[in-house]
């Protein structure tokens, strides 16, 4: 019953709202699911299975009833404890598109100077438009931005400016929707049906669907690139208990 509940929210309430309602949830959530099965490395909190996520094609026993992370969000707070310096070293972090399942554990690091951004989420400190940020030139050491360049018409331009206000050796990590078979990035304006593009594009309000080009892309803008596979770093029993996606890539990017 639970899971019809949130499917039901899923499809009815924007997300903003759906940000604020969900701090009232969560409670429920690791009350009526919790267990040993499958455990958050986010929060270290178990439980018997996952939450499904998606509008359309849901993915089963994925969405940590906890955090809130998907996939992508457990796997790269694996990849930040283990193989970066962003907890220990001293950063200026710039964040687009807070998710909760970060948020507070950035915001209270005392090594971290922790800056949001969005037009429209409310745990935005900035509201700006990827396009045309307000910051100067090289003001961040950290830049994370998942799963917003698919929403952009020009990606190049928000590129371009993540790239202005990194730092000269700083890191972005720049996590989108991939699909590995694809050679080239796919594009089509003229597919308008909300349904229809759900179906080509993954979700209703994404532009394109990146192909294995999307790292020459970023390439070109001047960052250098490494298309980082670190499930390979985990057991297949890791893998599985903290419901990660075999061989996804975390763009990992550095500015000379």
């Amino acid at each position: 019953m639970i899971e019809n509940l949130f499917k039901m929210g899923l499809g009815l309430f924007p997300r903003p709202f759906l940000i604020k309602i969900s701090y009232l949830v969560r409670p429920l959530f690791r009350f009526f699911l919790k267990g040993n099965t499958y455990t958050d490395p986010i929060d270290g909190m178990s439980f018997k299975k996952f939450l499904p996520y998606g509008y359309e094609n849901q993915r089963k026993n994925v969405l940590s009833p906890s955090t809130l992370s998907l996939e992508r969000h457990r796997l790269l707070w694996l990849f930040l404890q283990n193989e970066t310096n962003l907890f220990s070293a001293k950063h200026q972090l710039l964040h687009f598109a807070p998710e909760q399942a970060f948020y507070k554990r950035f915001r209270k690091a005392a090594n971290i100077d922790y800056t949001t951004t969005d037009l429209n989420s409310p745990l935005a400190d900035v509201k700006a438009d990827i396009c045309h940020l307000p910051f100067e030139d090289n003001s961040f050491s950290f830049i994370l931005c998942n799963h917003v360049l698919e929403h952009i018409p020009d990606d190049t331009k928000a590129m371009q400016e993540i790239y202005r206000v990194l730092k000269p050796k700083g890191i972005a990590i720049l996590q989108i929707p991939q699909d590995y078979s694809r050679k080239t990035t796919f594009e089509d304006d003229t597919i308008t049906d909300p349904k229809e593009r759900t179906k080509i594009f993954g979700q209703y309000d994404h532009v394109r669907v990146y192909g294995m080009d999307y790292f020459d892309k970023l390439r070109s803008i001047g960052f250098e690139v490494e298309a980082i596979d670190y499930t390979k770093k985990l057991t297949s029993a890791e893998i599985d208990r903290y419901r990660l996606s075999q061989h996804e890539l975390i763009p990992f990017c550095t500015k000379p």
